[in-house]
């Protein structure tokens, strides 16, 4: 039976009928010869053969960018398909790109992302065009190793592993240049990384007031003013009269909705995403996964609507502080704040493959209360997350579109970053989050100590009547559970205050009420429509916390001048 090709060499196909039929009877002839997945090569100009798609993506290519000319034999979609192996059939452009592994990183990103509306036009492809043509380049003339895609992701790699400066890495690609005059190359990083950013791997800069009052983001993103204090989002220019205007504070924030879509575009993640629910233990006394403790159950229980989609991605937060100039003696605490996906199997969902930067809050100060301000934008995607959920393809069923949700279902911190998640004070008489305002403790010369540690113990344990701890008997039972009624009726005496650390504002120290008990504020975690019900809300993380009694330990002990706590007001206290 003879193919007529003879649309293929149509010019203006946008509105050919004969283009249009064209291309409907090749997509049929090509229909049975899709792979499992529904893939098939893309014989469009801009592919040529070298990426797989759906056929959906397939007819919106070759409607906009024209059918290869040089492809006559069409052995990839039907025709003479029991020669496709033979050697006298040409392989169309079977040189490096049919070996670049970029190929699958951009077909996964793409077929996740495309959205193709009824009429064929595809409103999502424009982004790529820069990226396959990086793609479909040649590094260096008669090199077929690398695409030059490939060869800038793979620098840019050891760029960030070995910690390479922008500076050292534009001289690089300077030399790259001067010593191979032909070679394909950006001219600078900030090049390289807005070709990058194409690839959903870059970050929003979001200005902050110098006094931690307010982003200048959603509401404020015209102002230059902040909307608190009134202070300027722009450093003073001293001795410069022309030049770029320079923010005091940039948070940089990592949007949560593409990089959980990504954990759905392939296949193998896509199917790691359904472990917990096949996973958890089958033995009610046995805990290797959170899926299997009394959290986890208790927020499938009230949220049954969430639970039933196995799909549906739970998250935890993580946040502390660090000091990225310590090796020069320079105080700054810069606060990262991470997500973990617990849908993961145990041995993966710590992985740091699997784990996610989501905020980068500056310093050169800790945000302490003034943290909300910057969690602002996690949680209103987070709001979003679970009110209305984002359309995602599954790479693990036929790539079919669902509507993912995602629940922060509690954070893991040591005890002072927990106070400023929580908004529970972690000092004076009622520290102890657990005790509440039952949290027994009393005043020693100038320090708070807590006691009364044995009414956890069982009632007939010798412990409890030994006199050695402090002359008495304990008696007193384990602390009453505080449930999420009884906390919110605490919040509702928390007075609202002015954030930041303005001297006139937010930086005005009060005095806490009797009624406060030790809330310093009402988390903006409470903003999420789920967050009062969750039994578990704040974790410690014990192993941090370990780590640091450990070193206060070996210090004391090895006399260290630096760590030991063995001083003369310690001993004093004692």
């Amino acid at each position: 039976m003879t193919i007529n090709k003879s649309w293929t060499q149509i010019k203006k196909c946008s509105n050919s009928a004969v283009f249009w039929q064209g291309l409907q009877s090749f997509l049929q002839m090509a229909k049975p010869h899709v792979n499992d997945r529904g893939f098939i090569k893309c014989p469009c100009n801009r592919c040529i053969n070298n990426v797989q798609h759906q056929l959906e993506v397939l007819e919106t290519h070759i409607h906009r960018f024209g059918f290869m000319s040089d492809y006559n034999e069409w052995i990839y979609h039907g025709e003479n398909v029991n020669v496709v192996g033979s050697s006298n059939v040409p392989q169309p452009n079977s040189g490096v790109h049919d070996r670049d592994e970029m190929f699958e990183v951009l077909e996964d990103i793409i077929s996740n992302d495309a959205e193709v509306d009824q009429l064929g036009t595809q409103s999502s492809n424009v982004q790529y065009d820069d990226l396959f043509t990086a793609l479909n380049s040649e590094l260096y003339p008669g090199v077929s190793l690398f695409s030059l895609l490939n060869f800038l992701v793979k620098l840019m790699h050891l760029k960030v592993m070995n910690k390479w400066t922008n500076k050292s890495f534009d001289e690089l690609l300077k030399l790259l240049k001067l010593a191979f005059p032909k070679m394909d190359l950006v001219d600078s990083h900030y090049e390289a990384k807005k070709l990058m950013k194409k690839m959903g791997l870059g970050y929003q800069s979001i200005h902050v007031c110098k006094n931690d009052c307010a982003l200048f983001w959603n509401e404020n993103s015209t102002s230059e003013t902040c909307s608190v204090c009134s202070e300027s989002s722009w450093k003073m220019q001293t001795g410069r009269r022309t030049g770029k205007n320079v923010p005091h504070k940039v948070l940089r924030y990592f949007p949560l909705a593409p990089r959980l879509k990504r954990l759905f575009a392939t296949s193998k993640t896509a199917k790691l995403m359904r472990w917990h629910r096949a996973g958890k233990s089958t033995d009610d006394n046995v805990m290797r996964h959170p899926v299997d403790g009394r959290a986890w159950k208790d927020f499938d229980r009230k949220h049954p609507l969430f639970a039933d989609d196995v799909r549906n991605v739970r998250l935890g937060l993580a946040a502390d502080s660090f000091n990225p100039f310590n090796n020069m003696s320079i105080s700054y605490s810069l606060w990262p704040v991470m997500l973990t996906t617990y849908n993961l199997p145990s041995w993966l969902c710590m992985k740091p493959e699997y784990l996610m930067l989501s905020l980068l809050i500056p310093g050169p100060q800790s945000p302490g209360k003034d943290i909300d301000v910057f969690l602002r934008p996690l949680v209103e995607e987070l709001k979003e997350l679970w009110e209305s959920g984002v359309d995602t393809r599954d790479a693990g069923n036929d790539r079919k579109v669902f509507k993912m949700r995602a629940a922060l279902l509690w954070t893991v911190n040591d005890f002072p970053a927990r106070s400023s998640l929580s908004g529970w004070s972690g000092q004076g008489y009622k520290a102890c989050p657990t005790c509440n305002e039952d949290t027994p403790s009393m005043r020693v010369i100038g320090k708070t100590a807590y006691f009364g540690h044995r009414r956890f113990l069982p009632s007939t344990h010798r412990w409890r009547s030994n006199l050695d701890f402090d002359g008495r008997t304990e008696r007193k039972h384990p602390p009453r559970r505080f449930s999420s009624v009884d906390i919110m009726d605490q919040l509702r005496h928390v007075k609202t205050t002015t954030p930041g650390k303005h001297p006139n504002y937010g930086g005005v120290k009060r005095k806490r009420c009797d009624d406060e008990l030790n809330w310093r504020k009402k988390s903006i975690f409470y903003q999420l429509p789920y967050w009062v019900e969750i039994e578990l809300k704040h974790n410690l993380d014990v192993m941090h916390i370990e780590k640091n009694i450990c070193d206060s330990l070996l210090g004391t002990l090895m006399g260290d001048p630096h760590k030991s706590k063995d001083t003369n007001n310690a001993r004093h206290d004692l």
